[in-house]
């Protein structure tokens, strides 16, 4: 069994940065893609960014891209997300997911709160 649990979270205001972590316990033999969701009030879960555990290639959906940096610590089995230049749409329960093989993210984090004031 995998536990992943994210921190980092807040309240920030428009312009600011955040910097999210989340960390990998349990079965962790191997490194394993790692992503970053979000969630707004009243929105779908979407991605927003994610890093390869086949050579840490990194993809940022477009509202992101220039603004968050996904990276990993592979010694911790730790994520981040580097998040700059904030703005009230960032503002989400963001994430944390892994996955070992292809397919859809096996194990999520609890989420954590992300606001974003004007």
């Amino acid at each position: 069994q995998v536990q992943l649990v994210e921190s980092g979270g807040g309240l920030v205001q428009a312009g600011g940065s955040l910097r999210l972590s989340c960390a990998a316990s349990g079965s962790t033999t191997n490194k394993p893609t790692m992503a970053w969701f979000r969630q707004a009030p009243g929105k779908e879960r979407e991605i927003v960014a994610s890093i390869s555990r086949i050579d840490d290639s990194t993809s940022y959906a477009d509202s992101v891209k220039g603004r968050f940096t996904i990276a990993r610590d592979n010694a911790k089995i730790t994520v981040y997300l580097q998040m700059n230049s904030l703005t009230p749409e960032d503002t989400a329960v963001y994430y944390c997911a892994a996955r070992w093989k292809a397919g859809s993210y096996a194990y999520w984090g609890q989420g954590t709160q992300v606001t974003v004031s004007p």
